[in-house]
């Protein structure tokens, strides 16, 4: 090893108890890799705060030093005679990849000290366990631009479901009942939505009704083709085109002048429908999103007793949500309150006496383009009357939606009021031409 020219590292400065700088030792080396050549990187220094031997209180601080062509030298203030668990925790980079690690016990010196001097042996500890701060993003070459290319969990992210890309990039799981089926841009219904419904029908092979004699151009389904697009028409084998050899109106179907059958043609047809002899087949059904029993409190200050979350993109314009909850009330010294949030919006909020035992309602959350409407009803057994209110709200129900029933008593004692039994029922949006 060769003495240095000149310094690269700096100084660690601590907060000294009187005006003096505590006293340094001085750490200078020239490091090498294992092939002979010098090695040049970063050097990080870390260490929690501790008691010098001269009573100098030195901060917690991270310490960078680069090194150059092997040249290694930093001043430090002395761990031996400090305040128990002082040490230093030593970290060389090099192209941006963290090499190896050292712990430092550093003596106090009037003379330069080399690594050797100051390294503890593997597996000893100066006082308590090395104290590490985690490597920042920053320090890793290129892994910031990485994790932003990497698609992370969306907050509609659920095991067991099929995974859809939210508007964020982020994987959700697909909503919906398990029988749905999930569409291209990520959103589910029933299989055969848009047109169709829960148990659609399919007509294999049909021919349509009409005369070919070449100047025909109106032919009939049986059925009306629900979706649209399901329906797939053959002339003579050859698949026709919607729009370039026909238009689809109903049940009716008008072929354009240049694919006008002809005859002897043979025309075929293919399509899914609603199933007439199936009164819910073109309906959708209501879902239950929860249903369950709460939980109680004594308490003066309110709390949640019961929650509901609606997955990232279940709700769309058209759509509209039930919530029914039952409050029960124990004792007969203390009134309570019951409050019910959407959203983090409260649609209810009603005190009870002291006399009342129960406390029920309901509330039907709509939803239509940019907004949403609200309605709600609430009752007791013996001392709340009937009480009804509506109003309207902006809530963005492309995220996830909690309902929160909450509660509290007015005093305290041995009264309580308990979330007996609570149920979200969402009603999809339906259109029937």
């Amino acid at each position: 090893m060769v003495n240095l020219k000149r310094w690269v590292g700096i100084a660690l400065l601590g907060a000294a108890s009187g005006l003096a700088q505590p006293a340094l030792t001085t750490i200078q080396d020239t490091l090498y890799l294992a092939n002979g050549t010098r090695f040049n990187g970063t050097m990080y220094i870390t260490y929690s705060s501790f008691l010098a031997g001269d009573t100098s209180d030195i901060a917690t601080a991270n310490l960078t030093l680069p090194i150059v062509n092997g040249a290694l030298s930093v001043q430090l203030a002395p761990t031996t005679t400090a305040s128990a668990g002082a040490q230093y925790n030593v970290m060389y980079n090099s192209n941006g990849v963290n090499q190896f690690s050292q712990v430092w016990a550093v003596p106090p010196s009037s003379v330069t000290l080399r690594v050797r001097d100051v390294l503890v042996s593997t597996g000893t500890v100066v006082g308590p366990q090395p104290v590490t701060s985690p490597i920042q993003m920053s320090d890793v070459t290129g892994l910031a631009n990485a994790m932003s290319l990497t698609v992370m969990k969306g907050v509609g992210f659920v095991l067991g479901r099929a995974a859809v890309i939210n508007a964020e990039g982020q994987i959700d799981g697909a909503a919906g009942n398990l029988s749905d089926c999930v569409r291209v841009d990520g959103s589910s219904g029933p299989c055969g939505s848009s047109g169709g419904g829960v148990l659609p029908s399919f007509a294999d092979g049909e021919v349509p009704g009409g005369t070919i004699n070449g100047t025909n151009t109106s032919f009939t389904l049986a059925y009306q083709p629900s979706p649209g697009a399901s329906l797939e028409l053959y002339l003579n084998g050859l698949r026709l085109e919607a729009g370039i050899d026909y238009v689809l109106m109903g049940q009716a179907v008008t072929f354009l002048t240049a694919s006008t059958p002809q005859p002897g043609d043979q025309l075929l047809a293919s399509y899914r429908y609603a199933n007439p002899s199936n009164p819910l087949g073109s309906l959708a059904s209501p879902q239950v999103v929860c249903s369950s029993t709460g939980a109680g409190t004594s308490g003066t200050t309110q709390i949640s007793l019961g929650t509901c979350t609606i997955p990232a993109g279940l709700l769309g314009t058209g759509d509209r949500i039930e919530v029914r909850y039952q409050y029960s009330h124990t004792g007969s010294t203390s009134g309570f309150t019951g409050e019910v949030h959407i959203g983090g919006m409260t649609v209810v909020s009603r005190s009870a006496a002291a006399s009342e035992t129960i406390f029920v309602g309901r509330t039907e959350f709509g939803t239509y383009s940019g907004a949403q409407l609200w309605d709600t009803e609430s009752w007791g057994a013996t001392s709340a009357a009937f009480l009804a209110a509506a109003g309207s709200v902006n809530i963005d129900i492309t995220q996830a939606l909690t309902i929160d029933f909450r509660g509290q008593m007015a005093t305290a004692g041995s009264d309580s009021v308990a979330m007996r039994n609570f149920t979200v029922v969402r009603y999809p949006a339906q259109t029937n031409p």
